[in-house]
């Protein structure tokens, strides 16, 4: 007869490895492993794979045709569901340095928190992941349900070879379930399921007329100006009642379920803390359209930066000779990343044929979970185990994540656990992560393998 594996006995062991968990996390943060400039990349990668075959899993480090994934798995609970736990290990490079309190790569403590570059995105969130396997295995010697652990090294650059990496490993990652614990807590401190995340595509529009810069005054009216060209064209691209006039943009956007509506009808707000809290005096158009339903449910375009000319004290009459615009689009469920830039491309051809689209490799698909799946349920007791209270609902995230290469690839359902603060300040200065959060996460973390074993998905 199998004993019965208590969670209390895990949960307790989590709480008398508090000091010992504070400071392996420390040690592990102090690892710089920035993706876009290939720092420490290799050694995070290889410290993971010799942590993970010292708990017991079966890790190693698998080539991608970029930076290296490691996969560590337990495979012993017959009968017992798979959970594919995925987080990535690399981070964002902390610049700019004078702006930090402490230097980002030794990690320090302060009002109950630690600061560190990748402390909250993600290294701490999945180390917490990790701690959670390892406390059932050294309480009972096993685990509960099957675990299979998926840690990246390129989410901070967009994760371009994921979904190939995922698509030529099926039978690696072969599980029931993904759950990814990534991004931050409600701003109330309120635990929080997301059922999805908004996918993502990034490209530059180029505007050049003139072979040089020239005189304002003798060529002013004469020269065509790139930026004028550009202000132009954005201006068909989305108009001042918060439309997207991008031909076909809107085709595939599906309506919220009414479970969904009634979900993010239950989320709390404060509008009016949110606009003082960013200095505004009102929300971006169109005005009418409800706060969640914007972030949820609805796809954006963003210019992230206009640049040409002249931009420094004083006045210089010059008409530039060539502009760029940075753009990025979110997108939701059922829209499809290639599909939105061709009409991108089709829509800049039409109105501005001079000006040539600039793509930023292929985007992140949009994931969507189904708000009734069946592994809802015990996630969403793992949570109230942990927090000791119900988590809130959301249909989907608001950013992105690789969430898609679970949904659309392996066919699973996905599911974001966020264990990090809501002001964790991940990818600017002074990233932290409050420590009950860190220590929340493990709790959640190890009520997860045991909810997920002792449900009936029969």
């Amino acid at each position: 007869m199998v004993a019965k594996l208590e969670l209390s006995d895990v949960l307790a062991h989590v709480d008398a490895q508090r000091e010992t968990s504070l400071h392996r996390l420390m040690d592990y943060v102090r690892h710089p492993s920035i993706s876009a400039h290939n720092i420490g990349i290799k050694d995070v990668a290889e410290l993971l794979v010799d942590m993970l075959s010292k708990l017991g899993l079966e890790a190693r480090l698998v080539p991608s045709a970029g930076h290296p994934m490691v996969v560590a798995r337990w495979l012993k609970a017959e009968g017992a569901p798979t959970v594919l736990l995925y987080g990535h290990y690399d981070v964002q490079p902390p610049d700019p340095l004078d702006l930090w309190l402490s230097p980002p790569f030794e990690p320090t403590i302060r009002d109950g928190r630690i600061f560190a570059r990748g402390v909250a995105d993600n290294k701490g969130q999945h180390f917490a992941q990790i701690l959670a396997i390892e406390s059932h295995l050294k309480v009972h010697g096993r685990l509960p349900c099957n675990v299979i652990l998926l840690l990246e090294g390129e989410e901070e650059i967009g994760s371009p070879h994921i979904a190939d990496f995922v698509r030529d490993h099926r039978d690696l990652l072969k599980a029931d379930l993904a759950v990814t614990a990534d991004g931050p807590l409600h701003p109330s401190g309120r635990p929080t399921l997301k059922l999805g995340s908004r996918g993502v595509i990034s490209f530059d529009l180029h505007a050049r007329h003139a072979s040089r810069d020239v005189h304002s005054g003798n060529f002013g009216g004469v020269v065509p100006n790139p930026l004028w060209t550009l202000v132009h064209l954005l201006a068909t691209m989305k108009n001042d009642r918060g439309e997207i006039t991008i031909e076909g943009f809107d085709d595939d956007v599906l309506a919220p379920t009414e479970e969904e509506c009634e979900a993010v009808a239950r989320l709390p707000l404060d509008l009016d803390e949110i606009k003082r809290s960013l200095g505004l005096s009102r929300l971006d158009e169109p005005a009418g359209r409800d706060y969640y339903e914007r972030l949820c449910f609805r796809p954006t375009l963003t210019i992230n930066g206009l640049h040409g000319g002249y931009g420094g004290p004083g006045s210089k009459t010059v008409l530039p000779h060539e502009a760029i615009a940075k753009c990025d689009i979110r997108l939701v469920a059922a829209q499809d990343t290639a599909d939105i830039l061709r009409k991108v491309e089709a829509h800049v051809h039409k109105h501005a044929p001079e000006v040539t689209v600039v793509s930023h490799g292929s985007g992140m698909q949009p994931s969507k979970t189904p708000i009734n799946s069946s592994y809802a349920a015990p996630i969403r007791q793992a949570i109230v185990a942990a927090h000791g209270i119900e988590p809130l609902i959301y249909p989907a995230g608001f950013g992105s994540l690789p969430g898609y290469a679970f949904t659309q690839i392996l066919g699973i359902d996905a599911f974001v656990t966020p264990y990090g603060n809501a002001d964790e300040a991940n990818h600017a200065p002074n990233e932290n992560l409050k420590i009950e959060c860190f220590f929340n996460g493990i709790r959640t973390g190890a009520a997860l393998l045991d909810t997920l074993g002792k449900a009936n998905f029969g």
